[in-house]
């Protein structure tokens, strides 16, 4: 008789939201797929599409649940429609995980949300005889918090049924050692840290990919929004509208950025800096500081030149598209990501009256955004968090890009900064603007602070990845409790 082949293992990965906007789950996703030989049902909101490395893993099966949208019983009442919403997600997720999807030996779930889900995925872990793994990355009383204050009933209620279904959990992992001091003091559960790193796929774009990605966002970046600035208006070359010039830009194989002579690609000496956040746009990120600090920088660098008021702009930009250059450069920020609040700050945006400064917001692909971060000058990180108790991932994969970055200051940022070395800190607006007339005073070559900074961050990048953190302490917890479950 042969040998009967081993049964391959199987996980369940459950996020109450759109994936494509959840990169750590997808990174979990690939690891369990590639790292510990396993199926991986992915059950989540649909929205955007995820990295191309999920959707191409045959390994990896996508199941895409509806978000639940109830904007007239809100109006009605907030607590009603909070109560019913939860309850329609429940009867959801129950179907997907129970019915919908091969039995798993392990379902891992991402917290927040921890309404419905942490009760859906525990009593379908008891159902289908599975494993049950928390992955914490922040508290989810705490973001409702923000909305009703923490004294609320209905964040009281959150926070027990977060902690309750919270210590059920087989395995929990966590993103701080800030966290796991606080789940292992106040709420009895023992988490293993796993700091996000960033994946292979996340590294300094070579000097081609920065000049593709320029030349494939080129409409984005050179049409104003709202009004004419310091981009579109040098792009707008001598007697020709922006469509022309974006028309002309694109046939002579230039960019704002660069320009390709044969096979030689360089970057433009007289190219703005490129500074790039990715904001959710909800009220842990206060987006209002990066704007009061651009303001603030335009204005400086104005009076640091000796310019008065009556300086005509067009001027200005005429000199700069004829190759001026400047001790200060002008700044472009390009804010990525979705979310409540991006409407109204395109708004203030546009209201905004800078002479070197300019905004463009956008949504890239997950296959674009690891190279707009790599071909950037700095990153800008606003979250401050709502626990105090989570890290950005966006810094992690702005420094596995080689990015250096500023970021909010807030009580464990600085187990992810290190002041100096791969990045720097602000409280306030004023302390961002004076960051920026540093790191950029002498840009693109002079700019001996900034080089530091990038050195720095291209040496953190380098020590480690999600693959190396995942394998040493993922997966040995994950091995070990399907190894039980399958005994």
């Amino acid at each position: 008789m042969g040998s009967t082949e081993k049964k391959k293992g199987r996980a369940a990965v459950v996020v109450l939201g759109d994936i494509g906007r959840s990169p750590r789950m997808q990174y979990h996703a690939l690891s369990l797929a590639e790292q510990a030989n396993l199926e991986v049902d992915i059950v989540a909101n649909g929205g955007s599409d995820p990295h191309v490395a999920i959707r191409e893993n045959h390994s990896i099966h996508l199941y895409q649940m509806r978000s639940i949208h109830l904007r007239g019983l809100t109006k009605i009442s907030s607590a009603l429609a909070l109560v019913i919403k939860a309850a329609l997600q429940f009867a959801i997720l129950i179907w997907f995980l129970c019915v919908k999807i091969p039995r798993p030996d392990v379902f891992l779930v991402q917290n927040p949300p921890s309404v419905p889900t942490l009760a859906a995925v525990k009593l379908s872990s008891w159902l289908r005889r599975s494993k049950f793994i928390i992955d914490w990355h922040n508290f989810g009383y705490t973001l409702l918090g923000l909305s009703h204050g923490r004294s609320h009933i209905i964040v009281k209620i959150y926070h027990w049924f977060e902690s309750y279904f919270g210590r059920m959990a087989d395995v929990s992992l966590c993103v701080t050692r800030a966290m796991q001091h606080e789940l292992a003091e106040n709420w009895r559960i023992k988490a293993t840290v796993l700091y996000d790193q960033p994946p292979e796929f996340f590294h300094p774009a070579s000097m081609r990919q920065m000049h593709e990605l320029f030349s494939r966002l080129q409409n984005d970046i050179c049409r104003p929004n709202g009004v004419c600035d310091c981009v579109s208006a040098v792009a707008a070359q001598e007697g020709l509208d922006t469509d022309e010039a974006i028309t002309e830009l694109n046939q002579s194989s230039d960019t704002l950025f660069s320009s390709q002579i044969g096979s030689n690609i360089f970057l433009k000496p007289n190219r703005p800096a490129l500074v790039v956040s990715s904001t959710s746009w909800t009220p842990d990120e206060d987006f209002s500081i990066l704007l009061q600090a651009a303001l603030m920088y335009d204005r400086r660098i104005a009076a640091a030149l000796g310019e008065n008021d009556s300086i005509v702009e067009e001027k200005l930009w005429t000199d700069i598209s004829n190759g001026e250059q400047h001790l200060y450069p002008r700044l472009l920020f390009v804010i990525t990501g979705k979310g409540p609040e991006k409407r109204k700050y395109e708004e203030q945006i546009k209201k905004l009256k800078l002479r070197r400064v300019a905004f463009r917001t956008m949504w890239l692909s997950a296959e674009d955004y690891p190279l707009l971060l790599g071909s950037a000058d700095l990153g800008v990180s606003l979250h401050t968090s709502s626990s105090g108790l989570d890290l950005p991932m966006k810094v992690v994969d702005m420094f596995g890009c080689g990015l250096p970055v500023c970021a909010a200051s807030y009580s464990c940022i600085k187990e992810l900064i290190k002041v100096e070395k791969n990045g720097l800190l602000f409280s306030s607006p004023s302390e961002l603007a004076d960051e920026f007339m540093m790191l950029f005073k002498g840009f693109p070559e002079k700019c001996e602070a900034l080089k530091s900074l990038k050195d720095g961050a291209l040496a953190t990048s380098s020590s480690s990845r999600w693959s190396t953190e995942w394998g040493s302490h993922a997966l040995p917890l994950i091995s070990e409790v399907i190894s039980e479950e399958q005994r």
